[in-house]
């Protein structure tokens, strides 16, 4: 009788701990995955910022890191500001008289404009290419190149980080399998975080912003 007893109590607690394990593991999973999906879009972001400003110059994007990182920490950009406030009279007035136009074109580093009101470091801009929670490892994927809209080519930028790569398939296997195979066959989506596209021109969007 003191056997069986025992023998009980060892499945009972054998099934306390499935059960535990059924309900915690998604929960578990989902905290994780929204952690470092939120990280992940964050890096991304200031990626598809520097790109944005790359096209603006070159009138391309770039499909490497480090020529992206190269324009970032050493390239400058030529901006405009006016010399005199339009509703000061007396400043139009002079400015008008010296034959000047109340437009100067200045030069500043990209690092010091592209990110604004954000401030990112050096070190910081060096970490760009890589995927958040990957100690360095995984890299973004990232493709540039042309493609024909109403007739007219114009450059596309695709950067892309898929689920596997910063999601830990160890501990949550069945998971992502199954949260890839549902952005893929129910959702029609991409299995991860990215922008643009190399298929059409979509104005960099990002799929977090569907």
């Amino acid at each position: 009788m003191y056997k069986r007893q025992i023998i009980l109590g060892v499945v009972i607690v054998a099934l306390v701990y499935i059960i535990y394990v059924q309900i915690s593991t998604p929960l578990n999973f989902n905290k994780e995955l929204a952690a470092k999906k939120a990280a992940v879009i964050e890096r991304i972001k200031d990626i598809r910022t520097a790109q944005r400003s790359f096209k603006s110059k070159y009138q391309h994007f770039t499909s490497t890191f480090d020529s992206l990182e190269a324009f970032i920490l050493t390239d400058t950009l030529e901006l405009e500001r006016k010399l005199v406030d339009e509703d000061d009279s007396v400043g139009m007035a002079m400015l008008k008289k010296s034959g000047k136009k109340n437009i100067e074109k200045f030069k500043i580093a990209v690092i010091d404009t592209i990110f604004s009101p954000k401030k990112l470091s050096v070190e910081q801009v060096k970490q760009l290419r890589y995927i958040p929670g990957t100690d360095d490892k995984a890299q973004f994927i990232m493709e540039a190149g042309y493609t024909t809209a109403s007739n007219v080519v114009v450059p596309i930028v695709e950067c892309r980080a898929p689920y596997k790569m910063f999601l830990d398939t160890v501990a949550y296997r069945q998971e992502i399998i199954n949260l890839i195979d549902e952005e893929e066959n129910i959702f029609n989506r991409y299995p991860g975080v990215k922008f643009g596209s190399m298929e059409s021109a979509n104005n960099e969007a990002g799929n977090w912003e569907d």
